[in-house]
This record gives C-alpha cells, structure tokens and sequence, in this order.
C-alpha cells in the first residue's frame, strides 16, 4: 500500500526526510510545510537537489490540513501543540521527531497529552514521536541486547560528539557555550536533557519491570589544557571545550538505568573522561555482560552530510506502521519491530 504523506518543516533533518519520502516506493509526498518564506513556491524536488516532483512548498497551515494524506512527517524545530492538534483532528497520523512526542504522556504536562489524545480519537488517528537520541538509542537498542540477559544491574548508553570539525560557531560558541571562561554550569542544560531522555528511562524501566524512584540530571563541563583550533574557531586555554550531561534513572541509591552525552571540541581536557568517537556505547551489566559501540565509519568532515539521516531515516520507516496502528498516543511498545523496505 502506498501512503500519501506531507513533509512538515524542512530544516536539516526536514530536508533528509523529505527525500527519503521521495525515493520510497511505497510513499508519496502529496504536501510541503515551509517556514522560510523564501522557500515558499518551490517545488519539493528543487528543496533537495532533485527533479521536480510537482509539489509546490506552502506555509499556508489551512490549505495543508484540508489535504488528503495519509501521514504527516513532522519535523518543526518547535512543538506547536495547537498545529499539531490541528492536523491530528483532521485525520492525519503523525510521526514527529520533536523529542517531547517519544513518551507524550511522560514528557507533556497531562492536559497537553489530553488534548493530543482528544484529537487522534476525533480523526482516528495515532501520533508517534522518534528519532535517533532520543529514539533508536534509548527504544531499540536497549530492547535487543536485554533481550541476551536474565539479570541486569545497570544499563548505560553513552553518546559521543566530536564536534571538532563542526563549523557552526554559533551553535558551539553561543548555545552550547563552548569557549568561554568556566562560571556555574547553566542548570537548564541538565533540565532540557532530564525532559528529553527521562522519559524513555522511565518507560524502559516499566517494560522489563525495573522499579524506578526518581530520575536526575547533572552536567559538568571541562576545560582545556593548551589552546586549540577548531573549525568554529579558537579556543584559549582554561575555556570550557567539553561538556557532559548524565541523566540517571534511580532506584533506591543505585543508579540503574543511564544516558551520558559525553560533547567535545578536543581531546586536551582538564577531566579523565572517556571519549569516544562521535557514535554510542552501550554497556550493558547483567548476567551476559556487553559493551556494544555504535560508531561512524566516517570523518568528522563528513558527519554533518550522513547524521540528519539518524533522526530522519526511523521517521520515514515508522510511516506504514503508525498507520495500521491503533489510534491514540504511541510509542515503540505499541509498535511492532519497524523494519524498513528497500527497493
């Protein structure tokens, strides 16, 4: 069977999905969701280097509602709950890769899940949140390699990001904060990651019934120990050039379930931290003790062309699930395994 579906955003990970949808033979994409007014007007194919597919991109919200499709590929840099309840009630599935839709029930105060709720049940639809981290990494991975265990004491994903080669100064130096002078660690980071990867600790925690009493966050940075140039620029000695954020999922005192992101610029830092190149390591500490590295047989110089793909790539391969699902708020334990076509 073949699903119509529309191409909501087309930032990085928006554009990879979209051609994705394009080259899937079993999806057609019937609409584009632009925010860039100077994308407004173009066709589909031109977004991504392709030919023409006679899809023409719109911003207008009203329009795409109105039109037939089966599935909506949901990629906005920000939730909008309002849009989004919108297409829902419309009867349109969703399958997004905002972070807060991996667990809605965990991850959304309880009457924004309601009304999420409220309009699959009005279309007859479901909405469906993954990714790769959160997503592939914290919902599929863990599954498989317990699937190896009778006895498990504690479970730990870590994320690697060399982000030597990256040239995006603003996203190092003015969001992340990378190169300044250390002052207190900004508590919103642990905040933001707590949100993100809470959830799916706490939903795998249920599903292979390890009790759970809370979950926390914290981020330490570390500095370097020479000064150093990055793609994104200089940093001197002393300057923050890594940071790392644990959130754990706890029971009792015993930390049992974790995700670390481990984020560096360079290797001449100040901590004894493990670092990894830019990819995961599961370690697994049960009865069958594991330790699984994911990693990315590329260079840094080429991470920035091949990773949207990670968090686009399960999107496009969830799209004929989602749609024989039930209708309602999913996640992966609602799902059967997602295995993805290739023609």
């Amino acid at each position: 069977m073949q699903h119509r579906v529309i191409q909501w955003a087309t930032g990085t990970i928006g554009r990879r999905s979209l051609a994705a949808a394009m080259e899937h033979t079993d999806l057609e994409v019937v609409g584009l969701r632009v925010f860039d007014p100077a994308k407004v007007g173009q066709d589909a194919g031109t977004l991504v280097g392709a030919e023409p597919i006679g899809v023409v991109a719109t911003d207008d919200v009203d329009a795409l509602v109105a039109l037939d499709a089966d599935c909506v590929l949901h990629m906005p840099s920000r939730l909008d709950v309002d849009e989004l309840c919108r297409l829902l009630a419309s009867g349109k599935n969703v399958v997004s890769t905002c972070s807060e839709l991996v667990h809605t029930r965990r991850a959304l105060p309880a009457e924004v899940a309601d009304r999420l709720e409220a309009a699959c049940e009005a279309g007859g639809v479901s909405l469906f949140g993954t990714g790769s981290s959160p997503g592939f990494i914290s919902e599929v991975v863990p599954i498989a390699l317990l699937l190896l265990e009778r006895s498990l004491d504690t479970l730990t994903i870590e994320e690697f990001a060399d982000l030597s080669q990256r040239p995006s100064p603003k996203l190092l130096f003015e969001v992340m904060g990378m190169g300044r002078r250390p002052a207190g660690v900004d508590a919103r980071r642990a905040v933001h990651m707590r949100n993100s990867f809470g959830p799916s600790l706490e939903a795998l925690a249920e599903r292979i019934g390890v009790h759970i009493d809370r979950v926390e966050a914290q981020t330490e940075v570390a500095v370097t120990t020479r000064p150093v140039t990055i793609a994104a620029g200089d940093i001197d000695e002393g300057c923050i050039a890594g940071q790392r954020t644990t959130v754990a999922a706890i029971s009792g005192d015993v930390p049992r379930l974790l995700f670390r992101a481990t984020w560096y610029c360079t290797d001449a830092l100040d901590q004894d931290w493990s670092l990894g190149e830019t990819g995961w390591r599961v370690t697994v500490d049960g009865d069958a003790p594991l330790v699984v590295d994911l990693a990315f047989p590329i260079g840094t110089d080429q991470l920035a062309s091949v990773t949207p793909g990670l968090t686009a790539h399960p999107a496009v391969n969830a799209v004929a699930a989602v749609c024989a699902a039930r209708p309602g708020l999913l996640t992966t334990a609602d799902l059967p395994v997602l295995v993805p076509r290739f023609e």
